[in-house]
């Protein structure tokens, strides 16, 4: 099952069901999240209860896709109550790709010795698969911020003021709430676009944690039900209407040195990710960057993914802020 969360200027926010060429109102519950509490308060499945719920109203996809129709895309899941109760974090080295990437950006000209993240990576290859019940080696973690950073498809994705540069990062998003007891659910992916800056990244591994705290979009798109083994698609970028770069990308776990299971287990170990009703969105790692080849992107530039499976493609503008770096004031109450 495809779901989208839209909203009107007028009649607010709703969750539609994908059936192209349409979508189809779910009545009811106006949000995904209220659906996935829902659906494990009262012990049924997702897909059945929204199933139960369409409603008569449809609405032309294109024209919501292609931002023709007062009905706007929102991410495909977010906490509608709370922007603060949602987490956004991630795993990196998962992929090959990625890790030889990071090693080349941080590998010593003279020495050309492993870095400490293609060191990671290879942890990831020796225990990141380990037997069901067993612990395997912990992965990287980044934090990207709460859900004030998410934004959706065809929204700008913005290089701060301090920033130094604003890249694409093609992933896929696993979905995650919290019962009433603190137990995670996981309800389903989505296309995403992780969004760092490479650039401060590159003058020292240890400024990764800076290169992440940026916007990031998902979209349009929840899958319930993908099959997560492998996952082809496409990432490009266009300027000025034509193809600059393109890349075909793979993921799913037959690509990654971690099983999904030893991913979750490591970032549901903290208690304080398991608080009641919080919401996890977790990237799963990129498999190809077109900053490692060399690409700078510019004002306007369109970064879009596109999974096999995930639904439409996820599509973003990159946006500069032009605004001048001050200083944020800091009051004291001593």
């Amino acid at each position: 099952m495809r779901l989208v969360q839209i909203r009107h200027p007028q009649k607010g926010r709703r969750v539609a069901v994908v059936e192209e060429p349409l979508l189809i109102l779910v009545d009811s519950l106006f949000s995904m999240y209220e659906w996935a509490t829902h659906a494990i308060s009262c012990g049924k499945r997702l897909t059945s209860l929204i199933e139960e719920a369409k409603s008569f109203e449809t609405i032309l996809y294109d024209e919501v896709y292609y931002g023709l129709s007062d009905w706007t895309l929102l991410p495909a899941f977010d906490h509608p109550f709370n922007p603060h109760a949602c987490l956004v974090s991630g795993t990196g080295l998962t992929h090959k790709m990625s890790a030889e990437s990071r090693q080349h950006m941080h590998e010593s000209e003279q020495t050309q010795k492993l870095t400490d993240s293609m060191r990671m990576y290879l942890w990831g290859q020796q225990g990141g698969r380990p037997k069901p019940g067993e612990i395997g080696t912990q992965p990287e973690w980044f934090y990207k911020g709460n859900g004030s950073v998410l934004k959706a498809h065809g929204e700008s994705l913005c290089v701060p003021n301090f920033g130094e540069d604003g890249g694409e990062e093609s992933e896929l998003l696993a979905v995650y709430v919290n019962d009433e007891e603190g137990n995670p659910w996981r309800v389903g992916f989505a296309t995403a676009n992780e969004f760092s800056d490479h650039v401060m990244e590159q003058r020292n591994y240890l400024y990764l944690a800076h290169s992440k705290i940026r916007d990031c979009s998902m979209g349009p798109e929840l899958v319930i039900h993908p099959d997560f083994q492998e996952i082809i698609g496409k990432v490009r970028i266009i300027r000025k209407k034509e193809i600059l770069w393109e890349k075909e990308i793979i993921t799913g776990e037959k690509q990654m040195v971690h099983s999904l299971a030893n991913l979750e287990y490591h970032h549901f170990k903290y208690p304080n990710h398991r608080m009641t009703g919080q919401v996890h969105l977790h990237f799963l790692g990129a498999a190809a960057l077109s900053f490692g080849e060399n690409i700078k992107l510019e004002e306007g530039d369109i970064m879009e993914i596109n999974w096999s499976g995930m639904g439409r493609a996820l599509s973003n503008p990159l946006a500069i802020s032009n605004e001048k770096e001050t200083m944020q004031a800091i009051k004291s109450l001593s």
